[in-house]
């Protein structure tokens, strides 16, 4: 696409108002859109009117826009992320079945976390975890699973970059996230006491292919102190189940 005369494509550009919207952030007017994206405020509104024009974001009757429904329908056709959620969710539903808190399935994206999936009970524990979120690989259960069997360029990338602190039991020294992933590896499975917040536990398996590679977590986030057996029977059951629809 052609370049604007800062340099950047249009494509960049759709892509950055695109990024402004959060799970948290779903409405905003098109001057906090350019704001957000870094672009002139006639650019920014000529932007957002031709997104709603084709139908990628819409406008309420106060002219504050949000992700359209086109997006949504565009995104899931063909996506690797919806065939994963679809083989899953069976596995899922019964996992939280048995656990009755938060479980959830998470895929390796741009060195993140990004979540498909989440199901909870109504008198679960503290969870900030959303579907379409995104969390540190550092700090999260799934994440940790993720991080361990990711490339070896991916896992140093992380360990020399700065460790972010989000709760009392987050790992934030380099030796100590090595020796971590290298547990996880051995063990089968990733537990995270007070690493997102102080009163839950994060427990993650690997969720793996036909060819064994490694392509999602599946997560229980419980009390601080609940008993692990019983999730980690779940969780290893499901993946196991979930591989076998993978393969067919």
């Amino acid at each position: 696409m052609a370049n604007s005369p800062s340099g950047d494509s249009v494509a960049d550009r759709v892509l950055r108002v695109l990024e402004t919207f959060t799970p948290t952030r779903t409405m905003q007017t098109a001057a906090e859109i350019g704001r957000r994206a870094g672009l002139p405020s006639s650019t920014a509104h000529r932007l957002v009117g031709e997104l709603v024009e084709v139908g990628l974001l819409e406008r309420d009757q106060d002219r504050r826009v949000r992700v359209g429904m086109r997006l949504w329908e565009l995104a899931t056709r063909s996506s690797r992320a919806l065939r994963l959620r679809q083989a899953a969710l069976p596995a899922m539903e019964r996992v939280q079945a048995q656990v009755r808190e938060h479980t959830q399935l998470a895929i390796l994206e741009q060195d993140e976390a990004l979540f498909l999936e989440r199901l909870s009970s109504p008198d679960a524990t503290s969870n900030i975890t959303r579907i379409a979120g995104r969390l540190p690989l550092h700090a999260s259960s799934s994440g940790l699973v993720l991080l361990a069997h990711a490339e070896p360029e991916l896992q140093e990338r992380v360990l020399g970059s700065r460790l972010a602190r989000l709760a009392s039991g987050t790992i934030t020294e380099p030796a100590v996230l090595r020796r971590k992933l290298a547990e996880v590896r051995r063990l089968g499975h990733a537990v995270a006491p007070g690493s997102i917040e102080d009163v839950a536990t994060g427990v993650a398996v690997p969720v793996r292919d036909r060819s064994g590679t490694v392509v999602a977590a599946l997560s229980v986030v419980i009390e601080r102190h609940a008993r692990l057996d019983r999730p980690l029977s779940a969780l290893h059951a499901a993946a196991r189940e979930i591989r076998r629809t993978l393969s067919q």
